[in-house]
């Protein structure tokens, strides 16, 4: 899986050392992303590693192993189960011990995954509890089990009950400056669905969405980038408030447009911006 993750020309890879690792492989996991990012050559825009929860006797080695390997390479640290901002703090106070000089003048960041009730309840105080945090990200299937939901009975009525969760998480990542990044869709054998769910999310602003396999990556990168129509709209609008020098209210297209509407086209153009930049991933991979 990590040879076919080096080849991957995604916006992030993530190598996992928390929940597909049994206890009992948890030392020979960490070695193996140890030598996997030693060896660099990763064709993705950055390579994270989840570490293991705060509260593990796994999570200080984890940390230590990943950044001396990673040196300029690992972008930042994914933190599971991050249920209130003690949690953040304390990974933050162990990179500060243990980065150094590894950093290279850009710090390494956090993202972290928020997949329990009492995580969802305290996202507002995560999002503000380390100046290192880049991302909040939902976790369905733990947040699934810490609620004690039964399993849905379709695609619809699982994208159903997320939306409070994701609505929440979006507003403290936008109040905290961060990216709101979507869990995984689980069944990578129905494309259909995954396009049902990343459009929920999308729909909400979402930035993204977690993949699990690569032949989800097409699909999400096509979802999550700007349409030719939107981004010539966005255009349009960016051209009209600047050509006449004032943000002010005005007709365009018989729409009445303003600074809110500039703002939304720039983030708009920059997503588009970011999404030219990225070559599509191979399904062979």
């Amino acid at each position: 899986m990590l040879d076919k993750a080096r080849g991957l020309a995604v916006d992030e890879v993530i190598v996992d050392l928390e929940d597909s690792v049994r206890p009992e492989q948890k030392d020979e996991a960490r070695q193996t992303a140890v030598t996997a990012l030693s060896s660099g050559g990763w064709a993705a825009r950055s390579v994270t590693v989840r570490v293991n929860a705060p509260a593990t006797e796994w999570c200080r080695p984890d940390v230590g192993a990943v950044v001396e390997a990673g040196k300029g390479e690992l972008a930042c640290l994914v933190v599971p189960k991050v249920e209130d901002g003690g949690d953040l703090e304390a990974v933050d106070r162990i990179l500060d011990e243990v980065a150094g000089d590894h950093e290279s003048g850009r710090p390494i960041g956090l993202e972290a995954l928020i997949e329990t009730a009492a995580g969802l309840q305290a996202v507002d105080r995560i999002a503000e509890a380390s100046p290192r945090l880049e991302a909040l990200i939902l976790g369905p299937a733990d947040l699934a089990a810490s609620l004690g939901l039964p399993e849905a009975e379709s695609v619809e009525a699982e994208e159903a009950r997320w939306h409070f969760a994701r609505w929440k998480l979006l507003v403290a990542a936008r109040s905290a400056g961060c990216q709101a990044i979507d869990g995984p869709f689980l069944n990578i054998d129905d494309a259909d669905g995954l396009r049902r769910s990343a459009a929920a999310a999308r729909v909400l602003g979402y930035d993204g969405k977690w993949a699990l396999h690569p032949r989800q990556v097409d699909s999400l990168h096509e979802l999550f980038t700007p349409t030719a129509e939107e981004v010539d709209r966005a255009a349009a609008v960016v051209d009209a408030l600047r050509r006449t020098g004032s943000p002010g209210a005005q007709e365009l297209d018989g729409e009445m447009i303003d600074e809110a509407s500039l703002k939304r086209a720039d983030q708009l153009l920059a997503r588009a911006r970011a999404a030219e930049a990225m070559p599509a991933a191979s399904d062979e991979a």
